[in-house]
């Protein structure tokens, strides 16, 4: 058996049973690739044109065959089956204590989308929610410069970041803080970068079981999704520089965000997802919002 024709198998296996997609790939065959390819030991981004007729061996195929039963009887992400996700070409850690990364911010981290609202003295940067730290990591990267926290409410997650933050050498750049929203976070901080839970009830109710393999908490975000959104915009301006920015992704809930917060003077970021997923707010607009009264200590 050659290389096309595992993957061909795969393909019509994962088509048949009728998957879910979104952490990673979008469609059976571009999912067959990566397992295929993980199971097989070569690199994920090989030409599969030109690695067509490379030979399969029986004990090989077994394996192959193996973890896609693994994917289609379990319905969890591949991610969590292979331990590895990729964003925007760097590789990280990921098990079922994390959301998989797949955040639209990291596309921006990495082609400079929010650059005009930084300056020269940036330098403190928080990564709000960070899950397994990807976002914190791939901000380490693009700006050497800057220190970069990373929290999050979960322990379990923070296990996970760390394990990436040590991946990358990057634990000198890097601290990871357990904390509550914004209650453990001081500040004040130039960049806020945030991936929370947004996804409103209705469609929570309503997600295929490798979406609901990830941590819930992670997810859900009350009945529109923007319970965890409201609490950071009211705590967020005693924690910003007087230049500082939030980028934060809403996913697929921009009527609701407008709908909570229509005073609020928002830049929309454009992502490959479109221009609705993730926007920008200067800690000049956010003054537009009611007080909190008593800063969280």
């Amino acid at each position: 058996m050659t290389l096309k024709e595992i993957l061909a198998e795969a393909v019509e296996r994962l088509d048949a049973a009728r998957l879910a997609y979104g952490h990673g790939t979008t469609n059976a065959r571009d999912e067959a690739a990566w397992l295929v390819l993980w199971q097989l030991g070569l690199p994920l981004d090989s030409d599969l044109d030109d690695r067509a007729a490379q030979p399969v061996t029986p004990e090989q195929r077994t394996a192959v065959q193996a973890l896609i039963q693994r994917r289609i009887d379990s319905r969890m992400p591949a991610a969590y089956l292979t331990h590895e996700a990729w964003l925007q070409g760097v590789p990280f850690y990921v098990d079922e204590r994390a959301i998989v990364p797949r955040s639209f911010i990291a596309e921006l981290i990495a082609e400079g989308g929010m650059d005009p609202w930084l300056s020269q003295d940036t330098r403190q940067v928080l990564d709000l929610c960070t899950g397994n730290g990807s976002l914190a990591v791939l901000a380490a990267m693009a700006y050497p410069d800057v220190q970069v926290t990373g929290a999050d409410i979960s322990a379990d997650a923070l296990a996970v970041a760390r394990i990436n933050v040590e991946k990358h050498g990057l634990q000198d750049r890097i601290t990871l803080l357990e904390s509550d929203g914004l209650s453990a976070c001081p500040g004040p901080y130039d960049l806020v970068l945030c991936n929370p839970p947004y996804v409103n009830a209705q469609s929570m109710s309503a997600l295929p079981a490798e979406y609901r393999a990830e941590p819930e908490l992670a997810l859900a975000g009350g009945v529109d999704g923007m319970d965890f959104v409201r609490t950071l915009l009211r705590d967020l301006p005693s924690r910003l520089s007087p230049a500082g920015i939030l980028v934060l992704e809403i996913g697929n809930e921009r009527e609701h965000f407008e709908a909570a917060f229509p005073q609020l003077e928002t830049v929309w970021l454009s992502t490959s997802a479109g221009d609705d997923q993730v926007l920008l707010l200067t800690s000049e607009s956010l003054s537009a919002l009611p007080s909190s009264g008593t800063p969280l200590p």
